[in-house]
């Protein structure tokens, strides 16, 4: 009986040791646990300032990055971001994610303004296109025209217009700018929208939902395209095009094809792809993927 008894009370430690792992295991975040209930702090798009592969996630994986820069095509992924002050904005870190060192002919950077911050206005005859990911910014322009503009709202302010933005708590920013390619006759005009007030164009032969954020007309050299893919949806068209893409995904993941090769992505992630460069994508995961793409238009590629 004694042995007996002494047995039970060596499982019953064992059992004790293993349900406590157990809760601890349970307990950690993102490991053996359901994911964390959405609160109020997440708001839309929350994923591409908070990755999941944050930095202090790979503190254990020295020199680890999922980045990868190739002759025709760049994957820049969050935790291989160096942000620095931005060129003549105040209070202003920004990230250039994609520049003509790659090979575009066009910039595209994030932009963290912090509290009482505001910006510089681009280099001469350079247009700029911006959209907020995280917090809120107003915008003034050289009529005294004030636009405030929050998360999934935009603008687009033609070359040697003259603008502010400012910010009075936080904000992060994608900004792309480009040399516009002046046509004799055509003028763009300053816009300012929201994803949401625009209405969704038929995709012939595709399942995945578009809208377009700037007029599809002669005065706009380039275009943002707003993406959204089901779970498991893909694109069955296998581009290869002349025009060059520069891509940040806002909400979900999935796989990538760049030439012959395939990466994991998710939000957070930016991708420029360079004229020619194979391309197609399948959304992987449970909830949507919604992507934010440049795409030059409207010129003879001359």
């Amino acid at each position: 009986m004694h042995k007996s008894f002494a047995i039970s009370n060596y499982v019953l430690h064992a059992l004790l040791i293993t349900l406590g792992m157990l809760k601890w295991v349970v307990g950690q975040e993102g490991f053996c646990s359901a994911p964390p209930a959405y609160t109020e702090s997440r708001t839309l798009y929350w994923k591409v300032t908070n990755p999941t592969l944050a930095p202090s996630h790979l503190e254990d994986l020295p020199g680890f990055t999922r980045s990868v820069y190739k002759r025709d095509h760049a994957v820049i992924t969050p935790e291989s971001h160096v942000f620095s002050p931005l060129p003549d904005w105040t209070n202003t870190l920004g990230a250039y994610l994609i520049t003509p060192a790659m090979g575009s002919h066009f910039v595209m950077y994030l932009a963290k303004m912090q509290v009482n911050s505001s910006s510089a206005i681009p280099p001469k005859d350079v247009e700029r296109f911006l959209f907020v990911v995280q917090g809120a910014v107003t915008l003034v322009d050289v009529y005294g025209d004030s636009n405030r503009l929050q998360v999934d709202s935009y603008a687009y302010l033609p070359a040697n217009f003259e603008h502010s933005l400012k910010c009075d708590v936080s904000a992060t920013l994608v900004v792309f700018e480009r040399r516009y390619a002046n046509l004799e006759n055509h003028v763009p005009e300053k816009i300012v929208g929201s994803t949401d007030m625009q209405q969704l164009l038929e995709t012939p032969g595709e399942v995945f939902e578009l809208r377009k954020l700037l007029p599809a007309s002669t005065p706009y050299d380039f275009n943002i395209h707003i993406m959204d893919f089901q779970p498991g949806e893909y694109l069955n068209v296998k581009e290869v095009h002349y025009n060059q893409h520069g891509l940040l995904l806002l909400e979900g993941q999935g796989i990538y094809r760049l030439g012959d090769s395939w990466y994991p992505v998710q939000a957070g992630d930016a991708i420029w792809m360079a004229p020619f460069v194979p391309q197609w994508y399948a959304a992987l995961g449970k909830t949507r993927t919604r992507y934010l793409l440049y795409k030059d238009v409207n010129r003879n590629p001359l």
